[in-house]
């Protein structure tokens, strides 16, 4: 489940030298960095070969009471989930119970298109289901409670996106959908399903389908920023997202759950190679990850204020995750140090001075600017001498001023360059640069 500020546009860049030996030093340094300055809470692991070769922690799991984080905190993990519920499907197919070709109107036969829609179709996002996270009043009832019958009810009310199977677009629906067919042809919760087929077997010992969070079972609470303080966030009550984003765990476990499934101990190598097989930017649970010539597998996720991301690298059985519960400094950047690290490759530590603009030079920045390279458009405007920005359907965000003409937004990686002279604006994120006019 995520909402997410400018959609990122890479998740991992790096370089091409190759070293087995982590910097953990660097690492060290980004995040007692990040902690002085109250920018992150969250945790790492690092394994390489079945071995933990660097964890970290830093934050609170109760803000409130000043309970510190611990390699032992558990997240709320959101849509790595589906990783999860995509494998309990293959799961089942091994077990005679489904097929990927078979149609859902078996279990949906309220959901529009149901006969030509399969559960194919679900895993990798072509089914043309509306999201109903996207609906206008889904922050009024995500805290509550909801039956099976009521979601199944809310997802089919929903339009359709598109014709299954013609185009892809990403959707909680398909993987709520997806945890009831489980539950449906297993007949136990998901939870339980959960625990038989993947967590005992693999002893993931901190993994399990979530429930109001407890201090008391070293979970945490999530935050996000108000100007530079941990704001609590709102918890989504777990009988919403289901298989899309209701799992609970830390990264010790996740890196343990990737190595396990890429190894065919959970499904068989055909069908992990089916789930990571790439159709239109999506696989089956499954996202491909570049890293110049290497490629790495996992999903990130996003559920109230935790952010989260699992990575695995098959060829240097290498597994990164890393799981926060609030974030003013982006997890990619802290992948691409911890990347970095680990392949040898330079890496560039924040800086968090802000400096000071003048009111008349601010106002030489503000204006709508398009940019012909990518479709949203953003709206620069001012308040309390402070630059706001605003993408196409997306909230605001304020930016900080790192130079006289550069701006940044952490939580999301992102770096604003004015040239007011030529009526220019650079967007930087995720290694990448977009060249934005004012309108």
């Amino acid at each position: 489940m995520k909402k997410i500020i400018i959609t990122c546009l890479c998740i991992l860049i790096a370089g091409n030298a190759f070293s087995q030996t982590l910097n953990s030093k660097r690492l060290d340094s980004l995040f007692t960095l990040l902690e002085k300055n109250n920018k992150y809470m969250g945790s790492i692991a690092i394994s390489e070969n079945g071995k933990t070769i660097y964890t970290k922690s830093i934050g609170f799991d109760d803000v409130a009471s000043s309970k510190k984080s611990s390699i032992n905190t558990k997240y709320r993990i959101g849509s790595i989930s589906k990783t999860f519920t995509a494998t309990l499907i293959f799961k089942a197919i091994e077990e005679n119970k489904i097929n990927l070709n078979q149609t859902i109107d078996k279990y949906f036969p309220t959901v529009k298109n149901s006969k030509t829609i399969t559960i194919s179709n679900l895993l990798n996002h072509r089914s043309g289901i509306h999201d109903f996270t996207r609906n206008e009043d889904y922050l009024s009832w995500n805290t509550q409670f909801q039956s099976k019958a009521k979601m199944i009810e809310r997802i089919a009310a929903g339009e359709i996106d598109f014709e299954p199977d013609t185009k892809s677009e990403y959707c909680n629906s398909n993987y709520v959908l997806l945890s009831f067919i489980l539950e449906d042809v297993y007949k136990k919760p998901f939870g339980e399903i959960l625990a038989q087929k993947i967590t005992k077997p693999l002893q993931l010992k901190n993994t399990y389908a979530g429930k109001k969070i407890s201090l008391e079972n070293n979970e945490c609470y999530s935050y996000t920023s108000d100007n530079g303080k941990w704001k609590k966030e709102n918890e989504t009550d777990m009988s919403i997202p289901a298989g899309a984003g209701a799992v609970v765990s830390n990264p010790t476990d996740l890196n343990l759950f990737l190595e396990g499934l890429f190894a065919g101990k959970v499904v068989s190598i055909a069908h992990l190679n089916q789930m990571k097989t790439i159709k239109d930017k999506y696989g089956m649970g499954i996202f491909e990850f570049p890293y110049f010539e290497r490629k790495s597998y996992g999903h990130p996720g996003a559920i109230d204020g935790f952010r989260s991301v699992a990575s695995y690298f098959p060829n240097e059985k290498l597994a990164l995750s890393i799981t926060s519960n609030g974030i003013i400094y982006d997890n990619n950047s802290i992948l691409l140090c911890a990347l970095s690290s680990y392949f040898n490759k330079p890496f560039k530590m924040p800086v968090f001075d802000i400096v000071s603009v003048t009111e008349e030079t601010l106002n030489l920045y503000t204006g709508n600017y398009g940019s012909s390279q990518i479709p949203f458009k953003i709206n620069i405007s001012k308040k309390d001498n402070t630059l706001i920005a605003q993408a196409t359907g997306q909230p605001s965000f304020p930016l900080e001023s790192t130079a006289i003409n550069v701006f940044k937004f952490d939580a999301a990686g992102i770096v604003l360059e004015f040239n007011s002279e030529k009526s220019e604006m650079t967007l930087k994120q995720g290694g990448k640069e977009f060249l934005f006019k004012k309108e």
